[in-house]
């Protein structure tokens, strides 16, 4: 996300005697040429293993409920999807006393992080039974709002369907190029809202260092999220246990030599 600052053109690496397609961030690297209005100043003495989930997890997370749903106290919410940014929308909700928080996931490793993060119930994905699940929790009207961090049209679908008559549902993951999703709009024309976000909508150099304060004040849980560490080296087969699910919240890489 965009900050204060100028933006310079993106740089051009080469590795292995091609141009590597990069932006004006870039990872898995020892050192980058990173334009000024993607860095945010942090405090000297700040934890230096913690500030990499600012990039992305915990920002686009509090983001999504803070400027996307815009949850209220009270309000109900599903969040499908308890990875980095699930765990931080979860948390967020949490923050703002949301009730209930239903986390759903694939994998009961994340559903008992998402636990920790401040998940009212927890829901293991059943494709059979899920909307049941949920309703025996929410009650046949639905819930208030609904996060998609999982980009699967279905599931997409089913977090609109499960939002009440004038619900939210939030669109975090995005589906692959050309995988479309049928809703019923009408309910869009009376209050309904179907919207997709951004990285929350963050503004990195005022949100930033509220979380940071939020943190120092352990009103925030950052550490908890990391849970398991790699070298650079190590990158293959942190992104592998990614993908299986291995890895219950984040994993840091160390990219120095």
């Amino acid at each position: 996300m965009k900050g204060k600052g100028i933006e310079s053109k993106p740089p051009v690496y080469q590795w292995k005697g091609k141009p590597l397609n990069a932006g004006w961030v870039t990872t898995f690297n020892e050192y980058a040429v990173v334009s000024e209005n993607r860095l945010t100043v942090i405090p000297d003495d700040f934890d230096l293993e913690v500030a990499p989930l600012f990039g992305c997890a915990v920002t686009t997370g509090l983001g999504v409920i803070n400027n996307n749903a815009r949850v209220k106290i009270g309000e109900s919410i599903i969040v499908f999807g308890a990875g980095g940014i699930g765990l931080n929308v979860i948390q967020g909700a949490a923050l703002v006393s949301a009730f209930p928080i239903i986390a759903v996931d694939l994998y009961a490793n994340k559903l008992e992080l998402a636990k920790r993060m401040g998940a009212s119930h927890l829901i293991q994905y059943r494709p059979e039974n899920l909307k049941q699940d949920i309703e025996n929790i929410t009650g046949a009207g639905g819930a208030d709002v609904a996060v998609d961090n999982t980009g699967n049209p279905a599931i997409i679908q089913l977090a609109y369907e499960l939002t009440k008559p004038q619900g939210r549902t939030i669109l975090v993951g995005v589906p692959k190029k050309g995988n479309m999703i049928s809703i019923y709009s009408l309910p869009l024309h009376f209050g309904k809202v179907l919207t997709g976000s951004h990285g929350g909508e963050t503004e990195p150099h005022e949100d930033i260092p509220r979380y940071i304060r939020l943190f120092q004040s352990n009103r925030l849980e950052l550490k908890e999220l990391i849970t398991d560490r790699f070298t650079l080296d190590e990158i293959s087969a942190a992104i592998e246990k990614m993908k299986m699910g291995e890895i219950a919240g984040r994993c840091l890489v160390t990219c120095a030599p």
